[in-house]
């Protein structure tokens, strides 16, 4: 077969996932406040992906509450004000001030966790490692983070890169991903990245971490086809998102084995280091 037919296939099937993930609904972050904050001590903030909104969280906040944590998400604004098209560094200032703002208000809330999706978890890391989030947060949970960059941002730069400057940043080659990787996570805040090899949106390995002798981070890949989007509906990346929970909550010594364990058992949160291709 001719290999410009093959390489326009490919190119393509990439759109079409890509338009599969993205949430385009204008009222996507419409969502109705259900958190008591005047008791909660234990506070989750969710943070969505590029192009995306808070609707995208629906299942995975549902979830939460359900299990007793007090759930919230933050409107991260963008194109049309909806889609979390604006820089990463920007958003993570928009979520330290959203927090502060309301530890200040609620000055009995317990220590935050962040569960993070793609883009959201950069956003995360960011505000965690080079904005003092780590006075509140106890543990940072990522989940198909391209924390190394990721080559299909290539793709959105040329499709997406002339509105969007954090498709930019979302590159392997870019100065942010390169400047984020300087220097240790704060020890004690628990980092944890869950990612499958099936992903298409950050492929492997890009959404493993890579920060050697660091007793708090870990890298949780998941068997089976998991594709980008769905990691916010899986059951079985629920149920390693309360393992994570759990352990970051209860301040839990990490695992002595690095080995992951066969399904059905769940896969074996490993050090980063030990996690690395």
């Amino acid at each position: 077969m001719n290999p410009f037919v093959m390489q326009y296939r490919r190119l393509k099937c990439h759109l079409k996932y890509l338009a599969s993930y993205v949430d385009l609904d204008p009222r996507g972050n419409q969502v109705v406040r259900r958190t008591d904050f005047k008791h909660c001590q234990k506070p989750v903030l969710l943070l969505h992906g590029f192009f995306s909104t808070r609707r995208v969280l629906e299942v995975l906040e549902h979830r939460l509450r359900r299990e007793g944590y007090c759930v919230w998400s933050i409107h991260l604004g963008g194109t049309m004000d909806r889609f979390n098209t604006h820089r990463i560094d920007e958003l993570a200032r928009k979520v330290q001030g959203k927090v502060d703002r309301l530890y200040e208000r609620h000055p009995g809330m317990g220590p935050l966790t962040i569960i993070g999706h793609s883009k959201g978890g950069l956003i995360g890391t960011y505000y965690v490692k080079r904005l003092g989030g780590d006075a509140r947060v106890k543990s940072l949970i990522t989940l198909g983070t391209p924390h190394r960059g990721t080559r299909m941002a290539y793709l959105g730069c040329a499709t997406l890169g002339w509105f969007s400057r954090s498709m930019w940043q979302l590159t392997p080659s870019s100065r942010f991903i390169k400047d984020l990787s300087v220097g240790a996570f704060p020890r004690h805040v628990r980092l944890t990245s869950i990612y499958s090899r099936d992903d298409v949106i950050a492929r492997y390995p890009s959404s493993v971490l890579d920060v050697d002798g660091q007793p708090n981070v870990f890298n949780v890949e998941l068997s089976g086809v998991v594709p980008h989007g769905e990691l916010l509906t899986r059951r079985a990346v629920w149920e390693v998102i309360q393992r994570e929970l759990a352990l970051g909550y209860a301040d839990a010594p990490a695992p002595a084995s690095v080995t992951a364990l066969p399904s059905p058992l769940l896969p074996v949160a490993l050090p980063a280091a030990a996690a690395s291709p």
